[in-house]
């Protein structure tokens, strides 16, 4: 099978869409928190709601830290 090709032309400058402003067009799209750190976020759901211990909290105390400093890696507090 031959490939073809094609090429696309520019349209001209009237008709042109208008420039959409943003709020912050010049800083980078900060992500939504449920879209970063999901493994973390695993781990520690895994570990509070699997826990054996009296306090779970106490005992996922290094996955909890995990997910907070990739979190805040984001600029988010948690």
């Amino acid at each position: 099978m031959a490939s073809q090709s094609f090429s696309l032309t520019a349209l001209p400058s009237a008709a042109a869409p208008a420039q959409i402003a943003t709020p912050s067009s010049d800083a980078p799209a900060k992500p939504k928190p449920c879209c970063v750190c999901k493994e973390e976020k695993a781990k520690r759901d895994d570990c509070m709601l699997f826990s054996k211990s009296d306090d779970p909290q106490k005992d996922c105390v290094s996955t909890i830290d995990q997910y907070r400093a990739c979190m805040a890696g984001f600029g988010f507090k948690v």
